[in-house]
């Protein structure tokens, strides 16, 4: 999930969830009656987003539906009539955070300034190797040629690595994407989560700005901090064809700003259109197109929304952390398949 230079999304300061099975989690078929507000939605929006990684999808089902979405003139008509709206994980309460595509500031050389390195993946970081604090104060990855870039600040350095991809913006001018590439294999923990258990901040009060404005106000005790965490990500370069479209996604193609989520691929099709139901301070009744995955997203009733990239879309994505509920459209055989008593 790209994945921070601004405020990091709350989806990836929380803790994670329990991973219940499939055969504990209910599912339900629904009428698009039942779905609030879903007339009133852009469903081609929608459409356009989903025909770009239609091609993508497994299932016997999904070519003929790919064929039809390529040539309907009525996009609500297309998903009413080829899809029924499946609810998974019976009436638990979703969880709905938001993410985006940070933008650093850095240099393909080290400086006094720029010191700070954006690592690709090293051939023996395979299987659980060191943890973030031994691959920091070990000096293992330095000299090696593996720098893609240096950057001016640790600690958006850190919160890129949660991200999993963003923009590094050059001092040349020149504006680089960097993906994910790789891990160490170590589990992530959620450092603010560690602020709540040490008594620091209650749970209410834990949000992207706070974590990182108190790392910064406690450099020695952040630096720990961060090590709690001992997930390390290494990243590519991603050529940037054009800058407007996003990061690419789970799916190897490029995500879109408040229509793309991220998902728990065990319960959620990769590809499927979900609708969302997000209560809240910033309601929002939209059908959305499950393109990516995160390490924090799991569950039936969990997603991941994609804001955009940049400062503006950090301050949005971190402001999110409201209830609600998600439903799936799947293709009728595959809805039925799933409650074969419907």
């Amino acid at each position: 999930m790209a994945r921070i230079g601004r405020i990091l999304a709350l989806g990836l300061v929380i803790a994670l969830l329990p991973r219940p099975s499939l055969a504990e989690t209910s599912v339900r078929l629904l009428d698009y009656a039942d779905l609030d507000g879903w007339a009133e939605d852009d469903h081609a929006a929608a459409l356009s987003v989903f025909q770009s990684t239609c091609r993508d999808m497994d299932g016997a089902e999904w070519p003929a539906v790919c064929a039809m979405a390529e040539t309907t003139t009525d996009a609500r008509v297309f998903f009413e009539l080829l899809f029924r709206p499946v609810l998974i994980g019976g009436e638990a309460t979703a969880l709905f955070t938001g993410y985006f595509e940070p933008e650093l500031q850095g240099s393909t050389r080290r400086t006094s300034r720029y010191r700070y390195p954006v690592y690709r993946m090293p051939p023996e970081a395979t299987g659980r190797w060191l943890s973030r604090r031994e691959i920091e104060e070990s000096g293992v990855l330095e000299d090696r040629g593996l720098e893609i870039a240096w950057v001016d600040d640790p600690v958006e350095l850190f919160f890129l690595q949660i991200q999993g991809s963003g923009r590094i913006r050059l001092t040349d001018g020149r504006v680089i994407r960097v993906g994910y590439g790789g891990r160490n294999g170590h589990e992530y923990r959620s450092i603010g989560q560690e602020l709540v258990r040490r008594g620091i901040y209650n749970a209410h009060q834990v949000s992207a700005q706070v974590i990182q404005n108190w790392v910064r106000r406690n450099p020695a005790a952040g630096r720990d901090l961060m090590y709690h965490n001992p997930s390390y990500v290494f990243f590519r370069e991603v050529e940037i064809s054009d800058p407007s479209l996003g990061p690419l996604g789970a799916m190897n193609r490029s995500i879109t700003p408040m229509r793309t989520i991220a998902v728990d691929p065990r319960f959620t099709p990769l590809g499927a259109p979900v609708w969302i139901e997000k209560d809240g301070a910033a309601p929002m009744r939209r059908l959305m197109i499950a393109q990516d995955t995160g390490g924090a997203i799991r569950g039936a009733q969990r997603a991941d929304i994609f804001f955009g990239y940049g400062d503006a879309a950090g301050r949005e994505a971190g402001t999110i952390r409201d209830a609600g509920r998600m439903i799936v459209l799947l293709p009728i055989e595959e809805a039925h398949r799933r409650v074969p008593d419907a």
